[in-house]
């Protein structure tokens, strides 16, 4: 295989010495050819998958707990007004 290295790394904003540029043009031709090698494999009785174990969402189940007070909330506001949060104006 034949990768313009000089293209790629133009479009990964890289700048590559010509030595950098001859050691990862073959780094991605093998990479490449590996792939090639991938694409040789039976994988018709393989069902598509996103990751190779089952995985399930672990959530605890939502319960009713008690929440802070607004004072409570407040305690260690730097600053507040009229039981809010006061923030600077980032808006002009």
């Amino acid at each position: 295989m034949n990768i313009d290295v000089k293209y790629v790394a133009h479009l990964a904003r890289l700048s590559l010495t010509p030595e950098e540029e001859t050691k990862i043009g073959s780094q991605l031709d093998s990479i490449l050819g590996y792939i090639e090698k991938l694409k040789e494999v039976d994988v018709s009785g393989v069902e598509p998958t996103a990751h190779p174990f089952p995985l399930v969402n672990v959530v605890r189940p939502d319960e009713v707990q008690p929440c802070l007070s607004q004072e409570e909330a407040l305690r260690n506001a730097p600053s507040q007004a009229n039981g809010l949060f006061m923030v600077p104006k980032i808006v002009e």
